[in-house]
């Protein structure tokens, strides 16, 4: 059984548009943008109970909402990592 090596040209993936440069983004950046709007909404939340608790804010819905969104982000954080460390093994399973 002969099998025949498969080529990729990447050098057409790897190439960046000079007049688009300024409006790409890597992927670290987004990435580190993304978790500091995870902790903006932990910190948001905190704050919310915290206000709540001390007689501040009168409003416990508004602090429900602000404590559900904190975790539902989280919750879809945690989520994304897994999914990424699972294609990351994944990647590492592939025999060259």
């Amino acid at each position: 059984m002969n099998i025949n090596s498969i080529t990729l040209d990447t050098s057409s993936l790897l190439k960046v548009n000079s007049d688009n440069s300024k409006n790409n983004i890597n992927f670290e950046e987004y990435l580190k943008k993304a978790l500091d709007r995870v902790n903006e909404k932990q910190v948001e939340a905190e704050n919310a109970t915290i206000d709540l608790i001390t007689g501040q804010a009168q409003d416990i819905h508004q602090v429900m909402l602000s404590t559900e969104e904190a975790r539902l982000t989280l919750e879809l954080a945690v989520q994304i990592r897994n999914k990424l460390v699972d294609a990351y093994q994944e990647i590492m399973r592939i025999q060259i």
